[in-house]
């Protein structure tokens, strides 16, 4: 492999382009390649972001050795489909949140990287901002003593329609893949697998989750009440409530740059963890990091956290009888 990390982007939509951007703000990465299924369309993603290949095909891109990994930003019911195919063509792989559809496809995808001895990592992009790397430290250092509660929602409103993905049955819409998984994996990060859950989902017109919530309780008795919502605009905040405080992230937490913590007796403490850019790039450093030392997984994002954090999105869908169409 060059010094210099050689990127390719399999997709085009917003995700994409703004994995682009990221890509920007670090030194040694190179935006090799970018493809669609749509020549015109992958050439003006390529003009846009300076990609040095306009691609027609994914299985171009899966098969041009001038690229080392590939970050892949489809829809997520392809993610798996797609994961596999740059695996078995010699790509390491950063594939975006949520991994699969279920843990089936997760475990599939797993074992495909660890066959072809390849780097493979779910883009959780949330654990490798600043901010979350200083609250898991603080958290571990017992700052507001042990954890007790968690509270966190993300929830926004966009009008009904029916044949945009987020609706979409046959894509995965809905609110838990798409932005619950946020609330729900900074609850993991923090407490672990939950031993029980308790769920309730607003089903829409199309048959997927327009807004939902979760209890979860942990090994300790500690207890996450999280939601999400694609029809319902909410604080899009976390609460983490300890023995001896509590620490606030009040907007937008998954890429917050301040917290406020507050510790009994204390006086509060406002911290501020700015970055450049849009995030994207800590996620990408992660890779490059991982690929320098030889590491075919992430220990900030271990395959072993994807696997629970599917496993219990898995449940959640269990119990409110939701199952998409491709299972």
């Amino acid at each position: 492999m060059s010094t210099r990390i050689r990127w390719g982007i399999l997709g085009t939509g917003r995700i994409a382009g703004e994995f682009a951007e990221g890509l920007q703000q670090l030194e040694q990465a190179e935006l090799t390649a970018v493809a669609s299924r749509n020549q015109s369309t992958a050439d003006a993603f390529a003009a846009k972001y300076g990609a040095g290949k306009a691609l027609g095909t994914y299985e171009a891109l899966a098969a041009d050795q001038d690229v080392d990994v590939v970050y892949i930003a489809t829809p997520h019911t392809s993610h798996c489909e797609n994961t596999l195919l740059c695996l078995d063509g010699g790509k390491h792989v950063l594939c975006e949140k949520p991994f699969a559809v279920n843990e089936s496809q997760v475990r599939m995808m797993i074992a495909k990287a660890q066959e072809k001895g390849l780097f493979l990592m779910e883009a959780m992009w949330m654990r490798f901002i600043p901010l979350i790397r200083e609250l898991r430290k603080r958290l571990s250092d017992g700052v507001i003593g042990e954890v007790r509660m968690i509270q966190a929602d993300f929830g926004f409103r966009v009008d009904f329609a029916p044949e945009r993905r987020l609706f979409s049955p046959a894509l995965a819409g809905g609110a838990l893949l798409d932005v619950g998984i946020y609330p729900i994996e900074f609850s993991g990060m923090i407490l672990g697998a939950p031993t029980e859950i308790v769920s309730m989902s607003t089903l829409g017109e199309t048959g997927v989750d327009e807004q939902s919530a979760y209890i979860l309780k942990h090994a300790a008795g500690q207890l996450s009440v999280l939601s999400s919502a694609v029809r319902t605009q909410t604080s899009q905040s976390a609460w983490i409530y300890g023995e001896k405080g509590r620490i606030h992230l009040a907007r937008q937490f998954w890429k917050a740059s301040q917290m406020d913590v507050f510790v009994d007796g204390k006086e509060p403490e406002s911290v501020h963890c700015p970055y450049e850019g849009n995030g994207y790039q800590f996620e990408a450093r992660e890779v490059a990091e991982c690929l320098s030392a030889g590491k075919l997984e992430s220990s900030v994002m271990p395959h072993s956290e994807s696997i629970r954090l599917i496993q219990t999105m898995d449940r959640i869908r269990q119990q409110w009888g939701l199952k998409y169409p491709m299972e």
